[in-house]
This record gives structure tokens, sequence and C-alpha cells, in this order.
């Protein structure tokens, strides 16, 4: 008689309960052995150590193995990396944390391949002990959960990270961000030659949650909700938080309670200079009769720059090569990030380098992105979805990581920066084919499901964490009852179509 294996899965979980409340949801639905790392703050760790909503095998709290190591073993970070074919350094300097962005801490050499060794050895014995079928994860946004990702992926272990479908408020799960898993050759999958309009209006559909639409700049305007609960979140954090996580977790190194207010007022302050100067020298509206290319910037700092686009993070220099790349009629046009007000915007003199360029204009983060993209010749973008907006206006685009939607053949990937200005020509002279696109979008609609991610995220985060302004709060298991109660129905699709990609994954369907 054959003895039936029980799945093993190993949660990523952090200050996104949408995973918890998964693990919940899946225990009772689905026959496994539930495991967890839990990258969290101190106060909601004392939820995690008393629930018992969730019987997690075992559970692992990262911040308790990250002790700073007086001797660092070099000969085990050197012969990890050959191991598992991982860039330490490409994730540590691309770590907001550790570089660039950090306003409260600057991390020393030792410092960091200190806490890489402990999480490295800590993620190794883990999964040593643990043996899993599957990771369930977020998107890898901060190094440490990316690490993690990537050591699983070596060992073979099959990940499910769920996303937002590009095109519409369905989500897609996917063993790698924004890639469908096993995709098709476009040429094999039967078009229902549906035509640009059509298309356009697929894309329309759900225009409301669109990057750049007069919703969603009006949303990232009002991030954090009213001035009442960024005044709760601000009393919670200053009379009624110990502040421990300096201590315990290096993300919170030198953040003391005073230079957080210093520093929350003087970010204030920059960001109503700088958005007057953008407001003055930023341009709205397109000049007639002139040809030009689209660029759009990323918000800095963000996953998709640093995690998706390792070796294009100087946005600045790469608008100075596409600028000189340019054929002599052209122009380029630069959009800033709306964004970008949520990291109190960029510095004035990094507007007026772009400014400085002769060949170059720079948009308000205000002006309509459809009609830039409309009226251009090409798109470029790092890692962004405009790339693949601009298929749905007939424009070709190029792009610089490597992602999903790379398969329409009007997208072109750069491999080389010396290749910028052939590949710009070629560019310019494509042609989009209503049919890829067509079939793409079949693609997408066959593997998506009715999930309002976006939705979800603020409706937690209102719940949880004063509308996403503190993340340290205090969580009981009557709290976490009640919220899971009270999206019962959403969880229960959630976890429905979870199982589903675990069978298939577990038949090799994939």
């Amino acid at each position: 008689m054959s003895v039936k294996m029980v799945d093993k899965i190993i949660f990523w979980l952090n200050a996104n309960m949408l995973y918890f409340g998964l693990a919940a949801k899946l225990q009772k639905k689905y026959d496994c052995k539930l495991y967890a790392v839990i990258d969290i703050t101190n106060r909601t760790k004392k939820f995690f150590e008393k629930q018992n909503i969730v019987n997690f095998q075992k559970i692992w709290f990262l911040h308790d193995h990250i002790q700073k190591n007086k001797k660092i073993d070099i000969d085990y970070l050197k012969n990890f990396e050959k191991n598992y074919h991982i860039n330490l350094w490409q994730l540590a300097i691309n770590e907001r944390i550790f570089y660039q962005y950090n306003d409260f801490h600057e991390f020393s050499h030792d410092e960091i391949l200190s806490i890489l060794e402990k999480e490295c050895k800590l993620y190794e014995s883990i999964l040593d002990q643990t043996q899993p079928d599957f990771l369930i994860t977020s998107e890898t946004a901060l190094h440490q959960q990316h690490l993690f990702y990537e050591i699983c992926r070596h060992r073979g272990i099959k990940i499910l990270i769920l996303y937002k479908s590009k095109i519409s408020n369905k989500c897609i799960i996917s063993q790698k961000f924004q890639t469908i898993d096993s995709m098709s050759d476009l040429s094999k999958i039967p078009s229902k030659k549906r035509s640009f309009d059509e298309l356009l209006n697929v894309l329309k559909s759900t225009n409301a949650t669109k990057p750049g639409t007069t919703a969603v700049i009006q949303g990232v305007d009002n991030f954090g909700g009213s001035k009442l609960s960024k005044l709760k979140a601000g009393s919670e954090y200053f009379l009624k938080s110990d502040n421990s996580n300096i201590k315990t977790h290096y993300s919170y190194y030198g953040r003391h309670k005073s230079k957080v207010l210093a520093n929350t007022l003087l970010n204030s302050l920059k960001a109503k200079i700088r958005k007057s100067y953008i407001d003055k020298n930023l341009e709205y509206e397109i000049h007639d009769n002139e040809k030009f290319v689209l660029f759009t910037l990323h918000q800095e700092p963000e996953k998709t720059l640093l995690i998706e686009a390792p070796f294009y993070t100087n946005q600045l220099e790469i608008i100075r090569h596409i600028a000189k790349s340019l054929p002599v009629e052209y122009r380029l046009y630069v959009k800033e990030h709306f964004a970008q007000v949520l990291r109190e915007w960029r510095k004035i003199s990094y507007y007026k380098e772009i400014l400085k360029i002769p060949n170059v204009r720079l948009y308000h983060h205000s002006s309509n992105l459809e009609q830039l993209i409309q009226n251009s010749s090409l798109v470029i973008s790092i890692a962004g979805s405009v790339a693949l907006e601009a298929v749905f206006f007939q424009k070709p685009s190029i792009m610089l990581a490597d992602m999903g939607f790379l398969v329409l053949p009007s997208i072109q990937k750069l491999t080389s920066l010396e290749e910028l200005p052939a590949i710009i020509r070629k560019g310019l002279d494509m042609k989009v084919n209503s049919d890829d696109l067509d079939r793409y979008v079949t693609i997408l609609d066959e593997n998506s499901f009715d999930f309002d991610l976006p939705s979800y995220l603020t409706k937690e985060a209102n719940f949880f964490r004063f509308d996403g302004n503190f993340h340290d709060t205090i969580i009981t298991d009557r709290k976490m009852k009640s919220f899971l109660d009270q999206n019962d129905s959403l969880f229960a699709i959630l976890t429905d179509n979870y199982i589903s990609k675990l069978e298939k994954l577990k038949q090799n369907k994939i």
C-alpha cells in the first residue's frame, strides 16, 4: 500500500496579512503541512507567537537570527555565491535599506556581509529542515525576501507568487513575477480577430486603476487616508510604542523617535519646495508637429528597478543614453511618475539635470499619459507596464528589463547600451500587429481570476495599520478573526485558485 505524501508549504509572511489569511483558509481545504518565515516588527510579532488560527508546524522570526558577527565567514559567502549563482553584492547595493535611500543609518561593509551571512545560513538551515515542496510569497520587494526566493528557486522548490494582471482587476499566480508560467508561442494561439479599438476597450474597461489616470493620481495624493488617521498613527508611534525595533531589526537601525520626527518634518518641507518647482518648470502639453520618443520615469525607490532591473537603476544616465541615441529629427519626452509624491519627489537638481539636456522635454506627473503615448513614435521603459500599454495604442516599445510581456514582437528588449541607437531606429520602423496583442490578452485572461488586489490591500491597511501609516501595530486573535470573517468570500476565491495552481504544479502541467 502506497503512503500518500502530504505537501509541505512554506510561507514568507510580513506585514501583508493576505498570506496569513490564505494559510488559514488553505489548511482547511488542502492536505498540507505549513511552515513560515516571518519578517515582522516586534509588536506584531506577539500575535504570531500566540495565535491559534493557523497551525504552522514551525515558524522562524527572521530578525531573531540576525545578530552581528564579529568575524565574517567570507569563504562561506564565496561558496554560497558559487553554489546558488547569486550575486550578493548586487542584492546588497540595490537594497534601499543598505544604500542610497536610508536617512537613519549608514551600513558598513562588514555590517552588510554579516547580515547576508546570517540570512543565507538561516535560509539554508530552514530549507534543510523542512524540505518544502512549495513556497508561497508576495512579490519580492526587499533583498531578504528575494534572497529566500532565489534559494528556493535554485533548489527546485515550486513557487507561487500572486500579482495583479496588467490589463484588468484580476490576479495571476505564477512562479516568476509578471511572467505567465509556460507561456506559449503567440503564433500558436488562435486569434479572436479583435481590432485595436476592441482591445483598447479591454484596457480602458479598468482604466480607473491604470497608472497616470486622474483617479489613481488622486488616490496617491490622498495616500494614508485622512489627517485623523495620520494623527492616530503618529500618536501610536510616538506615545505608545516602545520603538524596540531599533535594537532588533537592522531595517530600523538609527530610527530614534526624535530623528523620525525631524526627518518627517524636513521631508514635508522638501516635498512642498520640490512640488512648487515641478509645477512651474515641467511641461503639460504636447508640442504640435513634433516627433518624439517617450520615456516614463519609475518611482524611486521601488522593487521594479531595484529587483527587476538591477543594472539600470540610474534613470538620469538612461535618459542621457536615450537622448544621444535618437535620430536628429526626434526629441525625447520624459514623464515624471505620479507616485513619486510618496517619496517627496526628486531633488530639484535632478530635474535641472534633465532639463539641461538639449533634446529632452520634461513632463509633469499629471500630464495625460494616454495622449503622450498616442502622439509618440516609440515608447521606452526600463521595466514599466507603459511598454505594454503602448501596444494597445499601436506604438512599438523598448524595454530594458526582462518582463513577461516581452513575448509581444513589437516590444524589443535592449541587451546592451551600445545597441541603443540601432534598436531605436528599428523600433521607429516597426508596425504593431493586432493579432499578436489579441493572443496575448487571451493568454492573460485565461490565466487570471477575479480578485481586486489593490482594493483588498487598501482594506487591510485601513483595518490593521491606520490606513497604512504605521506598521508596528498590535494584532489580537479576535481582531484577526473578525477581519478574516469579514473577507471570507475573498479568501475563498483566493484559496480555490491557489489550490488549483498547486494541483497543476504537482501534476507538472505547467
